[in-house]
């Protein structure tokens, strides 16, 4: 089972930034992949299990960022 969550990260500016957050999140148990959205902030995460707020949002804390909502 596949499970596709989105969410939105403010204070990503650029390709590393990019690159930071997708590092920090693939980290997560049970992510297969990271899909960032640069312009909007938006973050695609598809999991082989549902992930917390809490989880995804201390994996972009560890990269610098934070997540909106």
């Amino acid at each position: 089972m596949s499970v596709t969550a989105t969410f939105t990260v403010s204070g990503m500016t650029c390709g590393h930034c990019v690159s930071s957050v997708t590092e920090e999140i693939s980290g997560l148990d049970g992510v297969t992949d990271v899909s960032v959205v640069l312009d909007s902030g938006a973050v695609t995460v598809t999991s082989d299990r549902e992930l917390g707020q809490d989880e995804v949002g201390a994996a972009v804390a560890e990269a610098g960022y934070q997540l909106e909502g």
